[in-house]
Formats: C-alpha cells, sequence, structure tokens
C-alpha cells in the first residue's frame, strides 16, 4: 500500500506498506468491502483519500469497528452492535402487515430490497406477498415473471371491477413468496384513476381480501410521489426507504418524510416510519461515510442496523431472475438481508 505522510522537515514523503491479502470466495472473485480497524489516515490533499484493503462480498462477516475505549464493538453505522434474537416459528398465518418500500429518488435500491427482504422474510416462514407498483415492472423481471406477456397485472386489478386479486396472483419460485405483476399498462392507472371516488384506496380495497392470507405484503413503489405512490402509502401500516448512501439521496428524504406525514394527517392515521435502510454502501469512500454519519444525526434509531453494502451478485441476480438468497445464499448480501429481515420482524413483532 503506498501513503503519504509528512517528515520532520515538512516534506511530503512517499511509504511503501504491505498490502494485507484480500480475502476471495471460492471462484475469486472479491466484491465486498470491509471498514479497517482504528481511524483512517488524513487524505494529503483536498479530495484524495487513502486506500483501504478489498475483500470478497462472500465473507459473510458484517463490517465493524471498534470505539476509543477498545472494547465495544460498533457496526457499520457507527453505533453499538446490537443482538436481534432469531424470529419465532409462527403457527398461523396473518393479518399482513402491509409496508411500502418507497424513495422518490430512483435507482437506491427499493426493488432490490423488496425482493430480497421478502425472499429473506419467506425464509423465516413468513407468507409473504410482494406487490409490484412501478411501470416498469422491474421487480416482476427480477423474479424471473415475463410481464410484458402477462394479460392480467396490477392495472386491471386497480381499474377493473370485475378482476379479483386472485385472478392476478401468482406464485413464484421461493416457498411462501407470492406476487402481483406489474407492466407498462400501469401507467395509464393514474389517468385512469383521477375521476374515480376514493381513487387513493383503490389499492387498499385491492389487497383486502388476502390480507388474512399473509404476514407481510410489501409494495415496490415506482420513483415518483404520483397517485400510485399514495395508493400504497394509503394502505400501508409502514414506511421503509431504501437511501443510497449519497448526498443527493439524503436531500430527498426530506420532501418523501413530508409526503408520509401529509399522508398520515389525510388519508391514513396508522402510518408510520418503519425505518431507513441504506443501501450501495461503500466504507472505503469518505463521502459514505460522511453520510452515513448525517443520516444516523438525524434519524436516529429509524436507521436499521443492517447495512446493504455495493457487491456484483446484485446485478447476476436480476439476470437470473431470483432472489440473492437463492442466488448465492452464502454472499455477503444474502447474509445482510436475512439480517435486514430479522430486525423488520424484531420491530413489529410478526
Amino acid at each position: 500500500m503506498v501513503r503519504a505522510c509528512t517528515s520532520e522537515e515538512g516534506a511530503i514523503e512517499t511509504v511503501m506498506t504491505p498490502q494485507p491479502p484480500s480475502a476471495t470466495s471460492p471462484d475469486g472473485i472479491a466484491d465486498q468491502q470491509r471498514i479497517p480497524s482504528g481511524p483512517a489516515a488524513p487524505a494529503p490533499h483536498g479530495d484524495v483519500e487513502t486506500a483501504t484493503p478489498e475483500i470478497d462480498a462472500d465473507d459473510t462477516a458484517p463490517t465493524r469497528l471498534t470505539d476509543s475505549d477498545g472494547e465495544t464493538e460498533l457496526g457499520p453505522t457507527g453505533r453499538p452492535l446490537r443482538v436481534i434474537p432469531d424470529p419465532q416459528p409462527v403457527t398461523s398465518h396473518g393479518p399482513a402487515k402491509v409496508i411500502a418500500m418507497c424513495n422518490q429518488k430512483g435507482g437506491v435500491g427499493k426493488t432490490t430490497s423488496t425482493i430480497n427482504l421478502g425472499a429473506s422474510l419467506a425464509e423465516q416462514g413468513r407468507r409473504v406477498l410482494l406487490v409490484d407498483l412501478d411501470p416498469q415492472g422491474a421487480l416482476s423481471a427480477g423474479l424471473g415473471v415475463a410481464h410484458n406477456d402477462l394479460d392480467l397485472t396490477v392495472h386491471n386489478l386497480l381499474v377493473e371491477r370485475k378482476v379479483s386479486i386472485d385472478d392476478v396472483l401468482m406464485r413464484t419460485r421461493v416457498e411462501n413468496l407470492d406476487l402481483l405483476p406489474s407492466n407498462i399498462d400501469l401507467s395509464a392507472a393514474e389517468i385512469q384513476l383521477v375521476t374515480e371516488v376514493g381513487r387513493e384506496q383503490s389499492l387498499g380495497r385491492a389487497l383486502y381480501p388476502v390480507l388474512d392470507r399473509y404476514d407481510y405484503i410489501l409494495i415496490d413503489c415506482q420513483p415518483s410521489l404520483g397517485l400510485l405512490t399514495v395508493n400504497a402509502l394509503a394502505c400501508a401500516e409502514g414506511v421503509i426507504i431504501p437511501m443510497e448512501c449519497e448526498y443527493f439521496s439524503l436531500r430527498g428524504l426530506a420532501l418523501l418524510n413530508d409526503t408520509v406525514e401529509k399522508v398520515r394527517d389525510r388519508l391514513n392515521p396508522r402510518l408510520q416510519m418503519s425505518g431507513i435502510v441504506v443501501t450501495m454502501f461503500d466504507a472505503r469512500t469518505l463521502h459514505a461515510r460522511e453520510v452515513m454519519t448525517r443520516v444516523v444525526e438525524v434519524f436516529g434509531d429509524l436507521v436499521y442496523d443492517t447495512v446493504i453494502s455495493r457487491t456484483v451478485r446484485f446485478p447476476e441476480t436480476s439476470v437470473a431472475g431470483e432472489p440473492i438468497t437463492t442466488w448465492a445464499p452464502k454472499s455477503g448480501g444474502a447474509q445482510a438481508y436475512r439480517a435486514l429481515a430479522r430486525e423488520v420482524i424484531a420491530r413489529s413483532g410478526r
């Protein structure tokens, strides 16, 4: 490793230090990083940062630090690691807790988090329904569904009274995980619902008949705060915000929080912020660490302890059409979403 330091005379010297070996997965691909224990060396100029070792994303040990007293282990959020108990098995199902996966900024990991959190909850014996409320149909495609060839989707469920939810419901290849698919037809729903009485409650009415079949219903919202997203918030009990560890995502949280408060005041008094899950975290960059610190300062315990790091595995699972828990079950990404599922269950008590 090359490190810059300053001599007693004030000159900049370059010091070569040995590079620790990278931990690699059996297939030799390195795709996850861990923060080194101890403070990072200061950057010699401006935005230049010293490099930290890269390790494999399939190394399942969580990112950890040690605080100044050398005793307490800190997680990637900078807070002491909390022990989350293993969920208790369920003997019956329902009524479902409806959670909207929402962020008006695109590309923050909403769909990836919806798929993998749902699959991880299903692994814990919970019955889960995923609702694709994005006209792009990424959630459906991510589960291997040829959504553009479907005759009945969420769009029909919202605008046609004769279509029942059982006509649209699909089983997935993951046990205990079902899907309400979507495609580009859904983009017309906002216009068609404008003249409807109680248009903000259309999705809630559609989901009501199956609430007693599931433990969790996760709604993948589109990256906007339009009528479809308001429908999701109007029928949800909680909101999980996937947030990329990046400045523009941080700015958007205030606007989303205002929208949640308006929906709570005017349409859905039960609506609460369930939590914020930080995605695409890269511990090597100063910017990511600064954004993480700021999010924890502002939102406190709303930020989940589990952090989803960048890994090449997630694009691979999109192509494969299945969750990371089945595509790469021992990977760091799979372990992270399992840990997030345990946190979600612990917070909701279901």
